[in-house]
């Protein structure tokens, strides 16, 4: 699985953690997480708390 993929990938799990509305159409990698970070809180996400990442892993929205 190639870096765009993954990004994919942990978009559309960020999407379906926040809400159970379906993703907008179109939406796909870096896009549609900015719009999940918009949605509500991220806090809750499971991947932001998670023991297999360290702090310097993790890219939070300025």
């Amino acid at each position: 699985m190639n870096r765009t993929e993954r990004l994919n990938r942990e978009a559309m799990n960020l999407w379906r953690a926040l809400t159970a509305d379906p993703p907008p159409r179109g939406l796909r990698g870096a896009t549609l997480l900015d719009a999940a970070l918009h949605l509500k809180n991220a806090g809750e996400y499971d991947r932001i708390y998670s023991p297999h990442l360290r702090p310097t892993q993790i890219t939070r929205p300025r």
